[in-house]
């Protein structure tokens, strides 16, 4: 009886250190995540605040020069190359990764499947500064030889190298959306008379649309946040861009260029630019809840 007793007193101390371990997990997870923002925050508006700096002119301005006598640090160029290279990359990324997720899902034999899926997976895991070599000894060339310009370097290869970076995510996501939908739902619509295309296209992608919609949202959030490959094919030059063909410098790529050389005032409002950029990623993580509570209802 004593034996018992000691062998259940100890399996309870064991079970409150193994709680508390998982606890202290946990915490430093949220504790970092804390830090992090509110060290971002803190020296990203301390500009606005603190030395009263223009907010207005920081996000509208179209000229940066934060190192000059006559500071100019408007961001309005990087938040438009960012838009546009994101928004270019989702028109080109999308169609090819669904319809490629549909063929892996819905159509492929097993024995294809077993080499496209390695292959994307192994496409998620190549370092992004070599998908910007890649861009720069692939696209860039291309872009200049068929478009006889001075220099390759532009918009359009941000996006190619953009939505080639997001189509892993794109598939792969998409792909267990697709195999998640009832077979009961197939079965049905081909019971109808429908063709398998037709129940593929009218039925299984319809009742995968909320995942396919948190794909698309997941896909979009890697693209905004890309720094190294955009900084060797984008041009890196600070100008709104009026055609596919300019140089043109994204939010990441400004960080990433000056934050080695920055100090004080050029410092805190490259935090700034985080800042920026950490709003667009909050509301895609806003829409990917959305549409995560939607698909489980």
């Amino acid at each position: 009886m004593v034996e018992e007793n000691k062998n259940n007193k100890s399996k309870y101390i064991i079970d409150k250190v193994t709680r508390a371990i998982f606890l202290v997990c946990a915490l430093i997870a949220v504790i970092s995540l804390i830090l992090i923002i509110g060290f971002v925050f803190y020296k990203g508006l301390r500009p606005f605040f603190a030395e009263g700096k223009s907010f207005t002119e920081f996000i509208f301005g179209t000229e940066w020069y934060p190192t000059s006598e006559n500071q100019k640090y408007g961001i309005l160029p990087m938040i438009i190359a960012s838009i546009c290279g994101t928004v270019g990359a989702l028109i080109i990324g999308v169609p090819i990764g669904l319809l490629t997720a549909i063929f892996i899902a819905e159509i492929a034999p097993k024995g294809l499947s077993k080499i496209i899926i390695p292959a994307v997976e192994l496409l998620a895991g190549i370092p992004s500064v070599l998908y910007g070599l890649f861009g720069l000894a692939v696209i860039v060339p291309w872009i200049q030889n068929t478009f006889n310009l001075p220099q390759g370097q532009s918009l359009l290869a941000v996006i190619i190298v953009l939505a080639v970076m997001m189509l892993p995510t794109i598939i792969s996501v998409s792909t267990t959306a697709i195999k998640a939908v009832p077979k009961s739902y197939k079965e049905g619509s081909l019971g109808l008379g429908a063709s398998h295309i037709e129940t593929t296209f009218k039925v299984v992608v319809p009742a995968a649309k909320s995942g396919i919609l948190a794909a698309i949202v997941l896909g979009c959030g890697r693209a905004i946040g890309e720094t190294m490959a955009i900084i060797l094919v984008g041009g890196n030059s600070v100008q709104i861009p009026t055609s596919i063909f300019d140089k043109v410098r994204p939010l990441t790529s400004n960080i990433a260029l000056e934050m080695g050389y920055a100090t004080q005032s050029h410092q805190e409002l490259l935090f700034a630019t985080g800042v920026v950029l950490f709003a667009f990623i909050l509301i895609l993580n806003l829409v990917i809840s959305k549409l995560s509570s939607k698909e489980g209802k």
